[in-house]
């Protein structure tokens, strides 16, 4: 059976991340833009980090500008942009697609794992999905909903051993 365990990213300053490296941990895997009306949830995805981090969860940042094209820079000004403006400290990844031919592998799987309201598609920045420790999909959020609105779900997947 696939896990998210199974695939490789790179981070946002080009090395490579295999995602085997966060085995055992509880994985926040969001969408983001820089110039979206829902990029101040970086702040709510920062916070969730920090407060989870110790328990056993990582937020794992995927930047795309796929949607308004809102995330037209390059790695190294998103990661800027990020650290400056939020002060994030989760992993960033490299920028991807997360639709179409181009979608990067993670997001394809992913998408199979867990679709939408409206079907499998991504439908825009900061839609987030919650993975377990055993390398599952448990859940997937839309954009609106707020990073703070999914702690108790976060709790509950940190209670669970993998």
């Amino acid at each position: 059976m696939t896990t998210i365990y199974d695939f490789e990213a790179r981070t946002i300053d080009g090395r490579p991340a295999p995602l085997a490296d966060y085995r055992g941990r509880v994985l926040l895997i969001v969408n983001t833009a820089s110039q979206c009306g829902f990029t101040p949830q970086f702040a709510g995805l920062e916070l969730l980090h920090k407060t989870y981090a110790d328990q056993g969860l990582t937020v794992l940042g995927f930047p795309s500008n796929q949607f308004g094209k809102q995330d037209p820079g390059s790695n190294e000004e998103i990661g800027a942009f990020c650290e400056r403006n939020y002060g994030v400290s989760f992993p960033m990844m490299e920028k991807v697609e997360v639709n179409g031919n181009g979608a990067t592998p993670i997001y394809k799987w992913l998408k199979a794992q867990k679709s939408g309201v409206l079907g499998s598609a991504i439908k825009w920045n900061f839609t987030k999905f919650l993975i377990g420790r055993d390398g599952q999909v448990i859940g997937r959020y839309a954009p609106f909903d707020k990073p703070e609105s999914i702690a108790q779900d976060i709790e509950k997947a940190l209670a669970t051993k993998g």
